[in-house]
């Protein structure tokens, strides 16, 4: 077939999901791989005026632009910009999936074009290392369910 399927979820803490504020935006804007993307996005919605007030920019009033939709365009940019991934002529897909108990996945749907399997895991394993190291940057969190360490942390913080 010419390549090996990547179909794979990151899921979100729902919690950690908001806006994007000013500083945030400028912070992001520093990402060569997102600057198109933001850029794009703001004219659309009209927030490219950076003279408005915050209150006027950052309003349910309108469209505003999230972590969460900023780190999939993120990944989508990322993929495409990957050696190791097909573009064209297979399915290259990124998407939000609806909302679980475990959180809210963003699904990876790519191909490797590296068939053999040590080194498809290789290429999977380094394209999610990178993609959960960046969460941070978008004040995402991954969801895991509370380990025995976290839940001993939380008894001792409340005693």
């Amino acid at each position: 077939s010419g390549g090996r399927r990547i179909k794979r979820s990151i899921f979100i803490d729902v919690s950690s999901i908001k806006f994007l504020d000013q500083p945030k935006l400028n912070e992001l804007k520093k990402i060569d791989l997102l600057q198109d993307y933001l850029n794009a996005k703001l004219e659309e919605i009209g927030q490219g005026d950076e003279s408005e007030s915050p209150n006027e920019r950052f309003s349910l009033n309108q469209r505003n632009l999230t972590n969460v939709g900023t780190f999939r365009a993120y990944c989508l940019a990322y993929l495409r910009n990957h050696a190791s991934i097909h573009k064209e002529d297979m399915t290259f897909l990124v998407r939000q999936l609806a909302p679980t108990e475990k959180g809210v996945p963003i699904e990876i749907y790519v191909f490797v074009k590296d068939t053999r399997w040590v080194q498809y895991e290789g290429i999977q394993g380094d394209i999610f290392d990178h993609l959960l190291a960046s969460l941070h940057t978008f004040d995402l969190r991954a969801f895991q369910l509370p380990s025995d360490s976290s839940l001993t942390k939380l008894a001792d913080s409340s005693s």
